[in-house]
C-alpha cells in the first residue's frame, strides 16, 4: 500500500469514528433535505410534548402525538431505505409516493386523533378512517420489509394477520376471530397495537437517548472512548484485544446496534488484533463478542432497555441498575478468556509508541465524563429520564464547539441529522411493524391462553420452563432485531415465566439476553458473520469461536433469573456475597474455556481436557444460585466447587514451575 493510500484510508477510519457513519450511507439529493428538515421537526416536536412548552400555543393529547411523531419517521423510511435493501442513494419515483401517501395518511390520522378517542374507533370506526387505516397499514408493513429485513417482515405480516383466521388455528393457539375490515382499524386506532407501548416508550424516552448517542458518537466520543481503552489496557498481553473488549463496550451502549457496532470499532480494532498475533477467526469473535455485550451494557443499552422500563412501569434507572451485574459478569468472562488466550500463545501488547498517554486522553476528553456525570445525576438524582439526554446533548453540542478537531461545520452537522433520521427512522419502522403482533395477541385474546399452556408444559418444573424460555427466545432471536424480539417475547413468554414465580426484572433480562444470543450463535450468528468478513476468517468458525469467548452469555441468564441478587434485588449484603462469587466461578469457566489459569498457568498433557471439564464445573458451582435444585445452600456449594477447582489449579501451577510462561 501507498503512503498516500494509507493516508486515505487512515482518513477514512478517522471519518467513520467522528461522523458515526460510512459515506455509503449518505442520502443524496433532494432527499437528504427532506430527511434534515422531518428529522429537525420531529425532535421540535418532542421537546415541545415533553417540555410542555406549548410552542406556538401546541399542546397534543398523547394519541396525536404518537401518530404525527411515527407518521413523520415512517414516511421517512421510504426516503431512507431502497426498495431492494440497503440504506441511502436516491429514491425512485415510487419511493416518493410511498413517502406522499404515508404524510398524507398520518395528517388524517393526527387531525381525527381526538374522534378516534372519544368514538372508539378501534372497534366502530367511520367508512373513510377504514380506509384510511388500510393504506396506512400496508405502509406499515412495506417499511418493516424495508428496515427490518424479509425474516422480520414474514413474522409480523403473518401475526398481523392472524385475527382475521384465529379461529380456524387448532388449540392452543385458536383464539377470537375478526374480519379484514375489523382487524385493520383494531391495528391502527387501538392503543394496544401498533400506536402501543413500544411507540409511547419512543416517544417518550427511547428517542432523547437515541439522539445523545448519535451526538456523542459524532462529537468523538467514540474516538475518545477508543483511546481512553487504548491507554487502560492496550500495553498489557492481548492489549489489542482488551482494547475492543473497552471500546466495543461503550460504542454498544450508545449505538444499541450489534451491527453497527462491529463495522465501525471493527475497522479498527481487527486489524490491530491481528498485528499482534491473534488469529483471523478470534479477532472477529472478540469485536463479536464485545459489540453484543454493549447492547446490554448500562448506561444507555440502546432502545430496548426504555422498552423494558415502559413494559414493566418501571423508572429506567432501575432496568439499568440491575443490568449493570450480568454485564459485568459477562465482559469479566469476556476479559479473563482474552488474558488466558493472549498468555497461552505468548501474545504481548502492543508498542508503546503506538499508545495514546492516558494524561493526554483524559485532558482532552474531559467533556465527555462530565457531560456523562451530567446524564447520571439527572437520571439518578433527580429521577428526571425523558429530560436528562436533552440537556446532556445540549451540553455537548456546546462543549463540542469550543474543540477545533471535533467541532461541527456545516457539512459534518448535516451528516449528524441525518445519521440521527436515519436511525430514528429505522426504529420507527421496526416499532410500528412489531405493534402489530402485540395488537394480534390483544385482538384474539392469545396471549393468556399461551402461558397457559407453556405453563402446563412445563409441569411447574422452573428449570423446564426456563430452557422452554431460552430456546424460544434464542429461535426468534434468530429472525428480529433486538427490540422486536424482546417487545414479542416480552408478550408472549414474560407472562409464563413469571406465573412460575420467577422475578419480573429478571424475566424480562433473562429473555433480553437469550434474544441477544443468536448474534453469536450459528447458523445465524449475524455479529460474528460480519466481523468475520472484515477479519477474512471462515464464519462458521468464527461463529463457534464466538459461541466459546462468549460464553457466559448462556448460563448468566440462569443465574440472576434464578437468584435475583445477581441484579440487584436483594439485601446488600446478599448481593456483595452472590457477586463475589459469581465473579470467582466466572473467572473459573474461563479460564476452562481457554485451558490457561490466569495468574496461574497453563493446563496441559494428556489430562487436560478432563481438567478443564472439572475447572468448568468447579466454576458453574461456584457461581451458581441458591435454588431447589442447590438445596444444601451456598456454603456447600461453594466448597464442592472450590474442591473441583483445586486440583487443576494445583496442576497448573506445577506446569508453571517446570515449564515458565509469560504469565
Amino acid at each position: 500500500m501507498t503512503e498516500q493510500n494509507k493516508n486515505t484510508a487512515t482518513k477514512a477510519v478517522e471519518e467513520v469514528a467522528i461522523d458515526g457513519e460510512t459515506p455509503a450511507e449518505r442520502i443524496t439529493g433532494p432527499a437528504r433535505w427532506v430527511v434534515i428538515t422531518g428529522t429537525l421537526l420531529s425532535l421540535v416536536l418532542v421537546v415541545n410534548q415533553l417540555f410542555n412548552t406549548q410552542l406556538f400555543g401546541l399542546v397534543l393529547i398523547e394519541g396525536r402525538y404518537l401518530y404525527l411523531l411515527g407518521g413523520i419517521f415512517l414516511a421517512l423510511t421510504f426516503l431512507i431505505f431502497q426498495m431492494r435493501g440497503g440504506k441511502g442513494g436516491r429514491p425512485s419515483l415510487l419511493d416518493w409516493a410511498f413517502f406522499a401517501a404515508s404524510l398524507a395518511s398520518t395528517w388524517y390520522l393526527t387531525q381525527t386523533a381526538q374522534a378516534n378517542l372519544s368514538q372508539g374507533w378501534e372497534y366502530a370506526a367511520p367508512e373513510t378512517a377504514q380506509y384510511v387505516s388500510v393504506v396506512f397499514f400496508f405502509l406499515i408493513l412495506e417499511a418493516t420489509r424495508r428496515a427490518g429485513g424479509l425474516i422480520l417482515f414474514l413474522i409480523v405480516t403473518l401475526f398481523a394477520f392472524y385475527p382475521t383466521f384465529a379461529g380456524h388455528v387448532p388449540d392452543p393457539f385458536s383464539g377470537f376471530q375478526s374480519t379484514f375490515m375489523q382487524t385493520v382499524p383494531y391495528h391502527i386506532y387501538s392503543a394496544e397495537s401498533s400506536f402501543g407501548i413500544p411507540m409511547k416508550a419512543f416517544g417518550g424516552v427511547v428517542i432523547g437517548f437515541i439522539l445523545f448517542g448519535a451526538v456523542l458518537q459524532r462529537t468523538g466520543g467514540g474516538q475518545f472512548f477508543n483511546d481512553l481503552a487504548l491507554g487502560l489496557v492496550g500495553g498489557y498481553r492481548g492489549g489489542a484485544a482488551k482494547v475492543s473488549i473497552f471500546a466495543s463496550g461503550f460504542m454498544g451502549s450508545m449505538s444499541g446496534s450489534v451491527i453497527s457496532n462491529v463495522l465501525t470499532t471493527g475497522a479498527v480494532s481487527i486489524p490491530a488484533m491481528r498485528k499482534t498475533g491473534f488469529s483471523a477467526k478470534t479477532a472477529a469473535a472478540t469485536e463479536a463478542c464485545a459489540s453484543t455485550g454493549g447492547v446490554l451494557m448500562p448506561p444507555i443499552m440502546g432502545a430496548t432497555a426504555f422498552v423494558m422500563a415502559s413494559f414493566l412501569s418501571r423508572p429506567y434507572v432501575e432496568i439499568a441498575l440491575a443490568a449493570a451485574i450480568p454485564s459485568i459478569l459477562y465482559y469479566w468472562s469476556l476479559f479473563a478468556q482474552i488474558d488466558a488466550y493472549s498468555a497461552r500463545r505468548g501474545l504481548r501488547g502492543l508498542p508503546k509508541p503506538d499508545l495514546p498517554r492516558l494524561k493526554e486522553v483524559m485532558i482532552e476528553g474531559w467533556p465527555y465524563i462530565f457531560v456523562f456525570a451530567l446524564l447520571l445525576y439527572m437520571m439518578i438524582g433527580l429521577r428526571k429520564e425523558s429530560s436528562a439526554p436533552f440537556y446532556a446533548t445540549v451540553l455537548l453540542l456546546i462543549v463540542n464547539q469550543f474543540r477545533a478537531r471535533f467541532r461541527l461545520n456545516g457539512q459534518r452537522l448535516g451528516n449528524m441529522i441525518v445519521g440521527v433520521g436515519m436511525g430514528l427512522a429505522e426504529l420507527t419502522a421496526i416499532l410500528l411493524g412489531v405493534g402489530l403482533i402485540v395488537g394480534s395477541f390483544s385482538a384474539t385474546g392469545l396471549a393468556g391462553t399461551l402461558v397457559n399452556e407453556l405453563v402446563f408444559l412445563a409441569g411447574d418444573n422452573t428449570l423446564v420452563l426456563l430452557l422452554m424460555g431460552a430456546l424460544t427466545a434464542f429461535i426468534f432471536g434468530m429472525g428480529m432485531t433486538v427490540t422486536a424480539c424482546y417487545i414479542f417475547l416480552a408478550v408472549v413468554l414474560a407472562p409464563a415465566l413469571e406465573a412460575g414465580g420467577l422475578n419480573q426484572l429478571a424475566v424480562h433480562l433473562f429473555i433480553l439476553y437469550w434474544g441477544m444470543v443468536s448474534y453469536i450463535t450459528p447458523p445465524v450468528a449475524l455479529g460474528a458473520f460480519a466481523a468475520s468478513t472484515m477479519a477474512g476468517s471462515n464464519p462458521i468458525a468464527t461463529g463457534f469461536e464466538a459461541m466459546r469467548l462468549g460464553g457466559v452469555i448462556y448460563i448468566a441468564p440462569f443465574f440472576f433469573v434464578l437468584n435475583p441478587a445477581l441484579i440487584g434485588q436483594a439485601p446488600a449484603w446478599e448481593v456483595t456475597v452472590a457477586l463475589s462469587c459469581a465473579l470467582i466461578g466466572v473467572a473459573m469457566i474461563a479460564s476452562a474455556l481457554q485451558g490457561y489459569i490466569s495468574l496461574i498457568g497453563p493446563l496441559r498433557g494428556k489430562f487436560e481436557l478432563p481438567l478443564r471439564v472439572l475447572l468448568f464445573f468447579g466454576g458453574v458451582l461456584i457461581a451458581a444460585p441458591h435454588t431447589e435444585l442447590l438445596d444444601w445452600g451456598y456454603s456447600l456449594s461453594f466448597i464442592v466447587g472450590a474442591a473441583l477447582c483445586a486440583l487443576p489449579i494445583l496442576l497448573a501451577w506445577r506446569a508453571r514451575q517446570t515449564e515458565p510462561t509469560t504469565a
